[in-house]
C-alpha cells in the first residue's frame, strides 16, 4: 500500500520551513537556503544535480538524504514549490527551478488553483497540475506511483494541508541549526500528539538534527 511521506524537510530550531519574501532570487525565501546547509553537499544532492558525486560527503546526512528518494513512485508539490509565478500561468516559459531534467524523474502532481496542460520534462518528469484540491492530487498521485510511496514536497502551507487532514503517514525533519524568526512555520497550532505521532527515530550530525515522525 502506498504512504504519503515528508522527507528531508529542512527546518529551523524556531520551527520555520521557509523565510519570507520568496522571489525568483529567494526560491525558498530570505534566509530559507541555510535551512538546507546539511543537504547540499551530499553525495546524494550531488547525484540529483548531475555533479560529481564523487566529491559529495557520505555519512548520517547523506544517509537521510538518499533514503528520502527510494522507493518514490510520485511526488506531490505545492505552487510555490514550482515557482515564483502567482495568478493565472501567463504563459508556458516558466518549467520550474531546476532546469530541463528536474530531479524527480517521476510524475509530479502540482497543486494550484489554476489549471495548465501537463509539462514533460527529461528524465522522466512529467509536472501535472490539480486544481481540485489535495485529496484529488493524492489520489491521483498514489495512482501513477503503482505501489510505491508518495512524496509530499512542501511547501509549508501544503504540509500542514495534509498534516490537518491526517492523510501524511511519515514525517522527516531535518532540524537545522538556525534561527529564521519569521517565515512560514510549519506546526504552529498543530498537535502532533492529538493527531497520533510519535517520534521513532532521532539523530543528530554536524549539520543537522534528523527526527522521524510516525502514527
Amino acid at each position: 500500500m502506498s504512504k504519503l511521506r515528508v522527507l528531508c524537510f529542512s527546518i529551523s530550531i524556531d520551527g520555520y520551513g521557509a523565510g519570507p519574501n520568496q522571489d525568483l532570487n529567494n526560491p525558498l525565501g530570505v534566509g530559507g537556503l541555510a535551512l538546507h546547509e546539511w543537504f547540499f553537499g551530499t553525495k546524494t544532492f550531488k547525484k540529483m544535480h548531475n555533479e560529481n558525486n564523487d566529491d559529495g560527503v557520505t555519512g548520517i546526512d547523506d544517509d537521510f538524504a538518499a533514503r528520502g528518494f527510494k522507493n518514490i513512485g510520485a511526488w506531490i508539490l505545492g505552487r510555490n514549490m514550482f515557482g515564483p509565478v502567482r495568478g493565472p500561468w501567463r504563459d508556458g516559459k516558466w518549467q520550474g527551478w531546476w532546469g530541463p531534467n528536474p530531479p524527480y524523474h517521476v510524475p509530479v502532481f502540482v497543486l494550484t488553483h489554476h489549471p495548465r496542460p501537463p509539462i514533460e520534462m527529461e528524465g522522466g518528469t512529467t509536472f501535472y497540475f490539480v486544481t481540485d484540491g489535495i485529496k484529488s492530487a493524492l489520489k491521483r498521485a498514489t495512482e501513477a506511483a503503482k505501489g510505491k510511496d508518495i512524496r509530499l514536497g512542501g511547501g509549508v502551507s501544503l504540509v500542514r494541508e495534509y498534516l490537518k487532514a491526517g492523510l501524511i503517514h511519515e514525517m522527516h525533519f531535518a532540524i537545522s541549526p538556525v534561527l529564521l524568526g519569521t517565515g512560514e512555520h510549519l506546526l504552529q497550532g498543530i498537535d502532533l500528539v492529538k493527531l497520533g505521532y510519535h517520534c521513532t527515530e532521532h539523530v543528530p550530525s554536524a549539520k543537522a538534527t534528523h527526527v522521524v515522525f510516525c502514527k
